[in-house]
This record gives C-alpha cells, sequence and structure tokens, in this order.
C-alpha cells in the first residue's frame, strides 16, 4: 500500500470524526449524580482530596470538601472507576457501576501508603492512576523536590532507579542521562508536551530548572509507540505549575561560590480561566581553586541561567478547554575544560576563553473538546527554537534547531471497560551549525519531517487487569542536502531519503492480590516489550558520505513486581529489564571494510539488561525512605557481519560511563515545623575516555563514589520557611565524568515563602 494512503489527513480526520459523532451521539438519557464520602485510616473527614472519575473520556475531577464528601452530576449510566489522590495515601481499586438514572452515594477509605497515587499523562495516550500504570514509571512531585531543596531536573533524576545522570563539573556544566545504559541522546524530554531535544535527540539537561516544576514523570524503556523519534531509552517529561487555588511562592537562596538562586510563581482559577506564570534566575561563580592537572587558578568555571514561563487556559463548560503556554530559558557557562584526572599529560594550561551559551524558546497551544462522553477529540500545535553559541580560541560557532509539531488525537471510550486512541502528528525540523556547509563556507540547513499515525487500545476487563497495546507507523524524510567537496571528509550531493519505521508496544498491569484481601498489602506484577528509534542526528548526517543513514533502534522488554507490605506503609518494587540496540552508526574504517562501502554505516549492536531495585517506606510519624540499587550489564556487541566491536573496543567490553553497580539511600524525617533529609549516592567504577581527546586518546578507568548530602529546613511561620543544605558534607574528591572534578562541599541556605498556601 502507498505510504499516502497512510498519511493523516484532513479529510480522513473529518471522516473519523463524522463517523464518531453518529456512533457515539449522545443518547437521550437523564444522567446520574455520584457523591461520596473519604475517610482516612482513622476514619475521620479528608478534606482537599482529588477524586478521578476514570471511565469518560475526559475523566472529570473534582475535590473533596471540609467534611470529605464530594459530587459528579451528569453521570451517565456505566462502569467507573474511582481514583482518589492525596499525599502519602493510596485508596483501594474501586469500580461504580452505575446502572439507571438517579443518585449514588459511595464511602471511600484511604489507606496509609508509601508511594502516594498520581494521575500519569506520559505511559499512555490517556491518563492512568499510578497504581494501574502498566510501563515502568516513576513520579517526582514538587512536594519531594521542596523537602529534598533539590536545584535542577538532573538532581531529582538521581533518585530514579536504572538512570545514570553524569554532570561534567560543576553547576551548569554539561549533563547527560543514560536511561538503562542507552545512550545520552535515548531520552525524549517533553514540557508540559512540547519536545525540548536537539535535532537528533541530543539533550544537556544543565538547563532544566524546577521552581516551574509542578511533578516529573519517567517512564523507562522505549515509547515510539507513542511518540515516534527520539523515545528509544526513556520518556521525562516535565509537568509545570498552572491552575489550581490561587497561589503565590518563591524562594531566595544564597551560597558557596557566590551562588545565589531566586524563584517566584503564580498561578490560579479565576472564573472559566486558568493560568501559571513562574521566573527562575540562577547564578554561580564556579570553582575558583587551583586545578589538580596544572596547579593554575580556574578562573572559567561560572554559569549563569534564567527561565520564565506563562501559560494560560480557558474552560468551555465541561467538554472544551483550550491552553497556550510560552517558556523561555537562556543559560551561560565558562568551559575551562578537563583539569582534573590527567593520565597522559596533555592538560597544559586552563582554557579561560571557551565558554557557551543556550537559549530555548518553547511555545505550544492546545484546544481539547469532547462531543461525547465517548469521544474527545486534542489539537495540539507547538513550535521549538533552539539556539547556542561557543566561543572558543579558535573563534565562534553556531548551532539551532527550529522545530514544528501538530498532533491531532482522538480518544473513543469503546465500553468502561475498552479505550481506544486514534491520531496522527506531522513534525518538522531543521538544523544548522557553524561547522554543516555546502561548497562553501554558509552554513546548510539539514530538514526532515516526520508524519505519524499511532493507535492504542487499553483493555480492563475488571478492576485488577489493565492492558496497553499500541503501533506507531512513521514515515521519516531527509530532504536532500549540497554536497561538500572542500571539507576534510568530503560529502557528496545527498538526494532526498525517505524511511517508514513500525513501532509496537504492549504492557500489562495485573494486581495479583488486592489490599483488602489481607489488610492493605497487595501485590501487583507489570510487563512491557516495545521498540524504539532515533533517527541520526545533523553531524551524523552531514559528516558520512553515507546517503540513506537509517534510524537507530532498540527492542526491549521488562517485567517487574510490587509488593506492599505492612498495610501499605512499605512498597518494595523489583524491575528486570533487557533492550537490545541495534542499526547503531558508527565510523567503518578499514577494518569493517567488507561490512559496509561508506565511512559511517548502521552496523554496530549492543545489549543492556540489569536489574531495578527499590523499597519505599513511610511511617505515622513522619519518616519516610527510599532505598534504591540498580545492577547493570552494558555490553558492545559485534558490528554487522563480523566478530568484531568497533575500535577501540571488544566484543563484549562495558559500555562507557555505564556503572554496573549504583545506588542511592534517601531519607526524610518530618516533625511539627521541622523537616530533615539525608541522601547517599554511590556509583561504582566505569569506563571513560581520555578527558581532552576522547577516545582518540584511549579508555581509562573512572574511578566509583559516595556522596552524602544533609539538610533542613523550619517553618517559622504558616507561610514561610528557612533551610540550609550541604552537598558533599565530607568534601570527597571525585569524578562523573573522567577529568572533571565535581563539587566538593558546599552549604547553601535560604528562606521559602508561600503566602497563597
Amino acid at each position: 500500500m502507498p505510504w499516502s494512503r497512510l498519511s493523516p489527513s484532513p479529510i480522513r480526520f473529518a471522516s473519523i470524526l463524522c463517523v464518531a459523532l453518529v456512533v457515539f451521539g449522545p443518547a437521550t438519557i437523564v444522567a446520574a449524580v455520584l457523591t461520596g464520602t473519604v475517610t482516612d485510616p482513622d476514619q475521620r473527614p479528608a478534606p482537599d482530596v482529588q477524586i478521578v472519575l476514570s471511565g469518560h473520556a475526559d475523566a472529570p475531577q473534582t475535590t473533596t470538601d471540609a467534611h470529605g464528601r464530594f459530587r459528579f452530576e451528569d453521570v451517565r449510566p456505566g462502569t467507573y472507576d474511582l481514583i482518589a489522590i492525596r499525599s502519602g495515601f493510596r485508596l483501594d481499586p474501586t469500580r461504580i457501576e452505575v446502572e439507571r438514572d438517579g443518585g449514588y452515594d459511595v464511602e471511600l477509605r484511604l489507606r496509609l501508603s508509601a508511594v502516594t497515587e498520581s494521575i500519569v499523562v506520559t505511559a499512555s495516550s490517556a491518563d492512568l492512576s499510578l497504581s494501574r500504570t502498566p510501563s515502568t514509571v516513576s513520579v517526582l512531585t514538587r512536594a519531594d523536590l521542596e523537602a529534598r531543596q533539590v536545584e535542577t531536573v538532573a538532581d531529582a533524576l538521581r533518585l530514579v532507579p536504572g538512570l545514570g545522570v553524569v554532570r561534567s563539573g560543576g553547576r551548569g556544566s554539561l549533563t547527560a542521562v543514560f536511561p538503562r545504559g542507552g545512550e545520552s541522546d535515548s531520552t525524549l524530554v517533553l514540557v508540559d508536551g512540547m519536545r525540548a531535544n536537539d535535532f537528533g535527540g541530543g539533550f544537556d539537561f544543565a538547563g532544566l530548572p524546577v521552581g516551574e516544576v509542578e511533578r516529573i514523570e519517567v517512564v523507562r524503556g522505549p515509547q515510539s509507540a507513542l511518540y515516534g523519534s527520539d523515545a528509544i531509552g526513556a520518556v521525562v517529561q516535565i509537568v509545570t505549575r498552572h491552575g489550581g487555588p490561587a497561589r503565590v511562592d518563591g524562594s531566595l537562596e544564597i551560597g558557596q561560590d557566590d551562588m545565589t538562586r531566586a524563584t517566584i510563581g503564580a498561578s490560579g482559577s479565576p472564573a472559566q480561566f486558568t493560568w501559571g506564570a513562574a521566573a527562575e534566575r540562577f547564578a554561580s561563580n564556579g570553582f575558583d581553586g587551583l586545578a589538580p592537572a596544572t596547579g593554575e587558578r580556574v578562573v572559567n568555571d561560572d554559569h549563569r541561567l534564567s527561565n520564565l514561563s506563562v501559560s494560560g487556559g480557558w474552560h468551555g463548560g465541561p467538554e472544551t478547554t483550550v491552553r497556550g503556554t510560552v517558556r523561555l530559558t537562556s543559560s551561560e557557562r565558562g568551559f575551562p575544560g578537563p583539569f582534573g584526572s590527567d593520565p597522559l599529560g596533555n592538560v597544559v594550561a586552563i582554557d579561560r576563553i571557551s565558554r557557551g551559551t543556550n537559549d530555548s524558546l518553547l511555545t505550544s497551544i492546545s484546544t481539547t473538546h469532547g462531543w461525547t462522553d465517548r469521544f474527545r477529540q486534542q489539537l495540539d500545535l507547538s513550535v521549538a527554537d533552539l539556539d547556542g553559541a561557543f566561543l572558543s580560541p579558535f573563534g565562534t560557532s553556531t548551532s539551532e534547531t527550529r522545530r514544528v509539531t501538530g498532533r491531532l488525537q482522538n480518544d473513543f471510550t469503546l465500553d468502561p471497560r475498552v479505550g481506544l486512541t486514534a491520531g496522527g502528528d506531522v513534525l518538522t525540523e531543521r538544523a544548522t551549525s557553524t561547522f554543516i556547509t555546502g561548497g562553501t563556507t554558509a552554513p546548510v540547513p539539514v530538514r526532515r519531517r516526520v508524519v505519524g499515525v499511532f493507535g492504542e487500545t487499553r483493555l480492563s476487563p475488571s478492576v485488577r487487569t489493565l492492558i496497553v497495546a499500541g503501533v506507531r507507523f512513521d514515515h521519516i524524510q531527509r530532504s536532500s542536502l549540497p554536497g561538500d567537496p572542500s571539507a576534510f571528509a568530503p560529502r557528496p550531493d545527498f538526494a532526498t531519503d525517505t524511511t517508514v519505521s513500525v513501532n509496537p508496544k504492549l504492557a500489562v498491569s495485573y494486581l495479583v492480590r488486592p489490599a483488602s484481601a489481607d489488610g492493605g498489602n497487595w501485590t501487583r506484577l507489570r510487563l512491557s516489550a516495545g521498540t524504539g528509534i532515533r533517527p541520526p542526528d545533523a553531524f551524523e548526517i552531514a559528516f558520512t558520505d553515507n546517503p540513506s543513514l537509517a534510524p537507530e533502534r532498540n527492542r526491549s522488554l521488562d517485567v517487574g513486581i510490587e509488593q506492599a507490605v505492612a498495610g501499605g506503609a512499605v512498597i518494595l518494587d523489583a524491575t528486570a529489564f533487557y533492550n537490545r540496540y541495534d542499526d547503531l552508526i558508527v565510523a567503518v574504517g578499514r577494518s569493517f571494510a567488507d561490512a559496509s562501502r561508506f565511512r559511517t554505516d548502521n552496523i554496530a549492536n549492543a545489549r543492556t539488561r540489569g536489574l531495578e531495585l527499590q523499597a519505599t517506606v513511610r511511617t505515622p510519624w513522619g519518616l519516610e525512605s527510599r532505598i534504591a540499587y540498580t545492577y547493570l550489564d552494558a555490553d558492545v556487541l559485534a558490528v554487522d557481519g563480523s566478530a568484531n566491536a568497533p575500535a577501540p573496543f571488544e566484543a563484549g567490553d562495558p559500555l562507557l560511563r555505564r556503572p554496573r553497580h549504583q545506588g542511592t539511600l534517601d531519607l526524610l524525617l518530618t516533625r511539627g515545623r521541622l523537616t530533615v533529609h539525608g541522601l547517599v549516592q554511590a556509583r561504582g567504577d566505569v569506563r571513560d575516555v581520555e578527558p581532552s581527546f576522547g577516545a582518540f586518546g584511549g579508555i581509562f578507568a573512572s574511578a566509583g563514589y559516595a556522596t552524602t548530602e544533609l539538610g533542613g529546613q523550619l517553618r517559622i511561620h504558616r507561610r514561610a520557611e528557612v533551610f540550609v543544605r550541604m552537598t558533599n558534607a565530607f568534601d570527597r574528591s571525585y569524578e562523573e565524568a573522567f577529568g572533571f572534578p565535581a563539587l566538593g562541599r558546599t552549604v547553601t541556605t535560604g528562606l521559602r515563602f508561600a503566602p497563597g498556601r
């Protein structure tokens, strides 16, 4: 079948809409009223509990009043699941049958839970509760971040099993995330649904502050069945604060290295409108001591970051919503170069000139309309403008990514136990760089268009079982690119190239033993299998003679079990995973001339497998604890058609910067107005490249480390609290990236205020 028949078009979407309106049109039924009462474990009324009525296409929500009461109007006959969300608690799975007109009243009792229930928007086309999501998901809320005084999203991700976070020096330096042994460009980053990655998947997590964050969702494993390109290893979504009760809050803090940080945020929901706004400013002069490699004083380690976001929305009744978002981030960072471990003596002087700037502008507008209780349609349009510049002793270089994405999604509730999503999107992106040129020195753009159609079904035969199955077809077209005959490695003219990719996913959640069967203890099994892709980035396209580089691919399987003990106060989670990476892009060289006739090609392979263990504890007297450990076996495999691996590796060697063992111990104690926290992070030895010349300088062992963070905060007023934090409390000398010393002991203190609380 020609691809054009599969491509989404206005005519086909209009046809889907017309059919849906006929088949799922409103019935002449007088709807029922559903009310209820929520109590805590001591059977006292529970106010301010978020209640979600799952079963409608739009999953309406409400909040309990001071007496623990809630109310839903216009509930049509059918089967619904009730979800309750309140920090530190969980609700037993509750399914409600509404069979006729009239009133229904239910009683819901919360249980103490080590893991708080949440609505997850990233793991599926539809919002799912965390307790039922079949994918491996971690959610970090704003309360989690504030209690632990987290500075950046990257620091928050260190608490998530399976993620390796590597920062090349102090604050603001290049920060990469390796999901389950995947590459640093294997994680799709979304901010309120907007793609934030560079062309080809690269992303520097140093530029993601947390001042505006409501929660962070991390879905581990490939998610290309839903998101297409770049979701090859994981998806990280940042959800910002928007709407809700009127509030204004902020913080001021100062620390060593002339560090200052200020945040302010506000949001509200007047009448039919919702809005949110946040601003953050960070500055630090960084390390200014003597460099271990040369004994010189470091003077170029400073960092500045500014972030501003504004959003507004309108609710036209329960059927229609519109929301627009603008987010602007600007950062500047000095680059003194490697000044730590120097095994070959290549560092002769500190770089006093080099520094980089990055500016990003993300904008989006989305609208959702519920045509009936069983059919909802959502349209999203987003634009990304990502610019970078780097000043070095050789001059200034620039790079930029421009992206426009349009997405139409249709959600059907065929039956209260069956949900279906179908839709499509179009993504156009362009990358330019000072180093990507044609026959002259003028830069030439690399252009790509991705047209995708996707479908997902969600089957819930009982409250204990959820099956999510989806598939996506992507038509990836790289536009023609003029050659560069004068380059060091000449590039011929490239004609337009097209690739079609199919990515399926299947995920299953089964509640083996419900909580009510054994005093609050329960057991849940998860299974997820899927594939992911990452199309080549601009440099991989520009510096090859291969006109048909294909996307890199991943096939993944994970199996998990969650066990609640002590009535849910302790939750144990174990997940085993396997990833097989194929079609990796590498330099061919003479040794693989028989495998490919090009300079670079999709011939390399890798395998990662491991185990993620986590224990979460919450006690009635204020102690919370999270213990996480990840075992990772990440191996380089032989290239296609050969028994050898790409130089300088041998088949079976571990991948770079992937520790076999890593873990965290996170403790939080709240007693009255005082909260204290402690965090221990440990990582085993890894292999890394020579700091100055990379892999060309050789591969070396980088020592493991363990660091400790301590902090506390005291509420001095119902709307204000003071806090203090000490990172690297024992002043350990260590390097996350070989040759780039991490921060020593630093002390930070500040004030957080929330007059709208």
